[in-house]
């Protein structure tokens, strides 16, 4: 069949030579067309980090520069530590990462994955209904929200704390449920069968088959929940007062707005692009170390449901 298949194509270049030539050419410019295309778009994204950074290793009158300097010269690198140097942002790294980014990070992985796994591996009555109730919840968005819990989380007291953003992810997100809900569904049913026989309950099964079998999922859950977590900006703005509970985020606009109002506008840009390049740095390792484990996640997330 093979063979046979060849010779007719090769009859086929013979006779219509032109048409042949043709194709190739086209299929050879449609390849070029998709390449610059994607070119095109990847300098779109990676230019604004480019300048950010650039922009860092500049002083005052290059940035204002028309028309703009793209390579610095001389770059200033002692920009980064006058930056990181001028407020108390060592203490702002700390409240980001085991204040708030961690903590919530590590509750929203662990309680989202028990919810999913009982939607998706444990059969009850109203579980389809009570799934669609959870995912019905992302309709409604922050900002409808916001007025209500703050209400609530005064009276209680959580005000310039950070129990306003860890206790609630004690209780899951609707997004991360979905997401591993789905991909727990991918997982063959024989499995969770096999170790039920064997006697193991259903929260060993969970962390003893259902956990190593989803890492991408859970890669994916921990890049996207620490990304949110690391930028936020508005939530630390409703309840946190105190400076020196503020988070990375709040740090940088009080740079910005204290320079401002001091009249004191010389190296104000490049030392917040010089902070900004800093605080965006791991995050950009991050999604570098996992990217593979991660749009394995992406891509095998919903399969089956």
């Amino acid at each position: 069949m093979t063979s046979a298949s060849q010779s007719v194509r090769t009859q086929r270049e013979v006779r219509h030579p032109e048409k042949t030539a043709f194709l190739s050419l086209s299929k050879a410019l449609g390849r070029v067309a998709v390449y610059v295309v994607l070119i095109f778009l990847g300098v779109t994204w990676i230019f604004p980090l480019y300048w950010m950074a650039s922009s860092a290793l500049k002083d005052d009158p290059q940035v204002y520069t028309v028309p703009p300097v793209l390579i610095p010269n001389p770059a200033h690198w002692n920009n980064f530590a006058d930056a990181w140097n001028r407020f108390d942002f060592n203490r702002a790294a700390f409240n980001s990462v085991f204040l708030y980014s961690l903590p919530v990070t590590l509750f929203t992985l662990i309680s989202s994955m028990i919810v999913a796994y009982g939607f998706a591996k444990i059969r009850w009555r109203g579980r389809d209904a009570l799934f669609w109730v959870c995912i019905a919840t992302m309709m409604l968005p922050w900002q409808v929200t916001m007025v209500p819990l703050f209400i609530i989380f005064k009276n209680l007291g959580w005000i310039n704390t950070y129990w306003p953003f860890v206790v609630p992810s004690l209780f899951g997100n609707a997004y991360f449920i979905f997401l591993l809900r789905q991909f727990f569904l991918t997982i063959p049913e024989e499995l969770s069968d096999a170790a039920r026989i064997d006697g193991a309950s259903e929260m060993g099964i969970l962390w003893r088959v259902i956990l190593p079998l989803s890492k991408p999922a859970i890669a994916v859950v921990l890049l996207f929940r620490f990304l949110w977590a690391w930028n936020d900006y508005l939530g630390p703005l409703i309840y946190i007062n105190s400076e020196a509970m503020q988070p990375l985020a709040l740090a940088i606009y009080r740079m910005r707005t204290l320079a401002l109002s001091m009249g004191n506008t010389a190296m104000a840009y490049p030392h917040l692009m010089a902070v900004s390049t800093l605080i965006a740095l791991p995050i950009i390792l991050m999604f570098i170390f996992a990217q593979r484990t991660f749009i394995e996640g992406i891509s095998t997330t919903g399969l089956k449901g």
